[in-house]
């Protein structure tokens, strides 16, 4: 079905521990060549398939469907190590974290049926990209379209922030019907007149196929037509989730960075001319630079812990409304301060060396344009104003695709 290299997948975890350990055996060849694959641009195709083929998708799936039966907290462990090698590949296996959130929290009629036909394609190793959004229009607005024809449909548009459609061996999608109403579908990678390019062109996350999708006259299939986990309108858990997602892939840049500037001041600084110390690791501001972003990415760390935590908490409640509004303040406080840690982080990497640490063999600059790029997905600003609007008079935060 896909172009690029598989892997055999492996039996499913039995459990959480298992997997965990899996994934921590494939992090540092991911990591080793993380630096070079974004400075000469080359999409981790292989990083992807193996995450896949170990299960990394299966951790939320209950034991009942044959998973481990994780928790928000274990995803979002699993993630923050991800994201200190490679965030990109961190940002890129969002798509397919959301897809089983809305299968685990829909009501919806089919659901069930659902359930069944897409865990087991997770168990199998499918990967889910996305190709929702759209350029130009305001508000989240859909363009494209979906029109019947006999017993199947049409769908025509062009797509773009199609995170990890590149990687994918499902692209899910959504269209407007002929009563103006969106229709959510997911089509097999290889159909006919589906075209994914590679032209995302952000400063950061270059790598995470982040670019356009063409739906050209492609066929979709009645089976192909899912239900609507996220209702116009109404309060879902999944939100909460994919904005707690791109806070944890934040502070694993900040940990990526605490990890690169220790190893350049072991291996590359120098002391300046003036130094007290004959070592950079013994220079008193080189400590000090390095404590300092070490702080950013434990206070980071624990941030979205804490809020993954109460994630969980809403689903021990069976996702009472007041639980979820409440793991939507919990996630954008998390946001509006992880943010700003990782970008200072990833500024002050260069404080441990002189001009030598802005050399292109060494791409540092990557972790301040990935951070600055993920953090420039939800406006921050809007963050701390609803959160203080909870504070100030119990406004309720809105109900949108930011809390």
């Amino acid at each position: 079905m896909t172009t690029f290299q598989r892997f055999p997948t492996q039996a499913p975890a039995t459990s959480v521990t298992e997997l965990k350990a899996r994934i921590a055996a494939l992090l540092p060849a991911i990591g080793e060549g993380a630096a070079q694959r974004e400075r000469e641009r080359l999409l981790p195709h292989e990083a992807i398939a193996q995450l896949a083929a170990a299960g990394l998708y299966t951790v939320r799936i209950p034991g009942q469907y044959g998973g481990p039966g994780g928790s928000v907290s274990d995803v979002i462990e699993l993630l923050l190590q991800i994201a200190s090698v490679d965030s990109n590949v961190a940002q890129a296996l969002r798509p397919g974290f959301a897809f089983v959130e809305g299968l685990l929290a829909s009501q919806a009629e089919g659901a069930e049926q659902e359930r069944e036909r897409w865990f087991a394609r997770y168990l199998q190793g499918a990967v889910i990209g996305n190709a929702g959004w759209e350029l130009g229009g305001a508000n989240g607005a859909i363009a494209a379209r979906l029109v019947r024809e006999g017993e199947h449909f049409r769908a025509n548009g062009s797509k773009f922030y199609s995170t990890g459609a590149l990687f994918a061996d499902y692209v899910s999608a959504v269209a407007l019907d002929e009563d103006e109403q969106p229709v959510s579908f997911i089509l097999p990678r290889d159909r006919e007149g589906l075209e994914l390019v590679d032209d995302f062109d952000a400063m950061g996350q270059r790598l995470t196929a982040s670019g356009t999708t063409h739906l050209r006259n492609v066929r979709v299939e009645a089976s192909d037509i899912r239900t609507r986990t996220v209702e116009e309108g109404k309060r879902t858990i999944v939100t909460p989730f994919l904005q707690l997602f791109l806070a944890t892939v934040l502070a694993g840049i900040a940990r990526n960075a605490l990890d690169d500037a220790t190893r350049f001041a072991r291996e590359h600084a120098r002391p300046i001319k003036h130094s007290t110390a004959s070592r950079s690791v013994d220079d008193p501001y080189v400590e000090l630079s390095v404590g300092d972003i070490a702080a950013r990415a434990y206070g980071a760390e624990a941030m979205v812990l804490k809020a993954a935590a109460t994630i969980d908490k809403a689903w021990a409640a069976q996702l009472a409304e007041v639980a979820v509004e409440q793991a939507a303040i919990e996630v954008a406080q998390t946001q509006y301060l992880v943010a700003e840690l990782a970008l200072k982080a990833a500024q002050t990497l260069f404080d441990v060396g002189g001009a030598s640490t802005t050399g292109r063999q060494h791409n540092l600059d990557r972790h301040w344009r990935n951070a600055r790029t993920v953090a420039n997905h939800n406006p921050r600003q809007w963050k701390a104003a609803v959160v203080g609007a909870w504070q100030l008079k119990g406004t309720r935060p809105p109900v949108s695709g930011l809390f």
